[in-house]
């Protein structure tokens, strides 16, 4: 979110060493990084990754007037630019994005566009390409005041879900027609803010509702939840969340609380408290939950994101620490439906190559910076890790492509 930059001030941290938890140590491994590749163009905050059943990479960001997509063909050791052709109305937003894609092989951009003047967002867009980039077609889903921070996924059967918070509630929409036509569906929740999205393998559909929406203009401080359908969207149960998460309407190092289904339609939930990383696994469909802390040490922890793929196979990334003590970390965590805990293996710290400059003393020097509320990862088709990370300063912008070992 905007607002986030200036919320990063806040976060605490005594220092950025993170320990393995007793349930880690059984795997003695250090997750080893393979490859680091920055690419350097246009700025890409809060990077989102997909990639095609063809095997290109394709990456999304945005910056302070535009945004970006780029792909790659060789797993990211090279990234070109992808041209949106005279076909699309140009690239419609400056915010937060999303993409997804189809088992077909269609591609869906999900941007917003916001209001710097106001702090407000004011469109929600989703772009579909059915030639793996080459060409795009735009819809403008939602032109409100305050729309905010959409998600979007495709189920198994091609169905696209798209849901954003308005600040009034979380909205949902669908197209069975590849974006051509949305269908309105009943509000996930009239409270709260779209905190993160997650399909399961047959449909069911994990919504994380909290209390922060509408870019950081509304507080709901009751609502905190997880929204829960096996009907795609038609009918909706409340889930309690996991652990103890603490909301604040000033202090927004938190936002994105991810969840994601695996392989099997297990439910997986990641978050933090304090210094520690948590996960928590449901086998209910959120109902209950079974929790596990698979990090901690002596820095804040914040901004996790989380994926999920076959029985329980999970990649965590968190950010810690603040200033030049900012580091993240990235963790492959392996939690089948029958273990009684998790195994992981835990990267070593890495640093960002992003940074901010606090508006009203331009010439401090530059403050190591999150660039956004959490680092997207995929499972890739080799069976190895990746993560994106933001590049920002004054001399450069782009991403940095960091892959991991199976």
């Amino acid at each position: 979110m905007p607002r986030l930059l200036c919320a990063l001030i806040s976060l605490l941290c005594a220092g950025c060493a993170f320990s393995r938890t007793q349930s880690e140590t059984a795997s003695g491994r250090t997750l080893a990084l393979v490859e680091q590749v920055p690419h350097y163009g246009t700025r890409t905050r809060e990077p989102m990754v997909v990639q095609h059943p063809t095997g290109t990479l394709f990456v999304a960001g945005y910056a302070v007037s535009t945004q970006a997509v780029w792909k790659s063909q060789d797993l990211g050791k090279t990234w070109a630019p992808v041209a949106f052709g005279t076909n699309a109305a140009g690239l419609m937003g400056n915010s937060d994005t999303d993409l997804a894609v189809a088992a077909d092989g269609t591609l869906y951009f999900a941007s917003m566009t916001f209001d710097r003047a106001t702090s407000e967002g004011r469109q929600i867009a989703v772009a579909v390409s059915r030639d793996a980039g080459s060409t795009w077609t735009w819809s403008a889903v939602s032109k409100g005041r305050f729309d905010d921070r959409p998600w979007l996924k495709v189920a198994s059967d091609g169905t696209v879900q798209l849901i954003w918070n308005d600040g009034s509630g979380v909205q949902h929409r669908i197209s069975r027609d590849r974006a051509a036509t949305w269908i309105t569906m009943p509000r996930i929740s009239d409270r709260g803010g779209s905190s993160h999205l997650a399909i399961g393998p047959q449909g069911q559909i994990a919504v994380r509702v909290a209390p922060v929406s509408a870019s950081g203009n509304r507080y709901d401080p009751d609502v905190d939840m997880i929204r829960v359908s096996t009907d795609a969207g038609a009918t909706w149960q409340t889930r309690p969340v996991p652990g103890y998460p603490t909301w604040s309407a000033t202090d927004l190092s938190r936002w994105v609380e991810p969840l994601a289904w695996d392989a099997r339609g297990v439910l997986f939930a990641a978050w933090t408290e304090k210094t520690a990383v948590w996960l928590g696994r449901s086998t209910d469909q959120g109902a209950t939950w079974a929790t596990w802390q698979i990090a901690g040490g002596t820095a804040d922890a914040y901004y996790p994101f989380l994926v999920a793929q076959k029985d329980g196979e999970i990649a965590v990334t968190w950010h810690a620490g603040k200033g030049d003590a900012l580091r993240w970390y990235a963790a492959r965590v392996t939690l089948p439906s029958d273990a009684k805990a998790p195994r992981s293996r835990i990267s070593d710290a890495q640093e960002l190559d992003a940074f901010y400059w606090p508006a009203d003393k331009p010439a401090v020097a530059p403050i190591r910076s999150s660039a956004g509320e959490y680092l997207a990862a995929i499972f890739l088709r080799d069976g190895g890790l990746g993560v994106v990370t933001p590049v920002q300063s004054k001399q450069r912008d782009g991403f940095t492509w960091w892959r991991f070992e199976q």
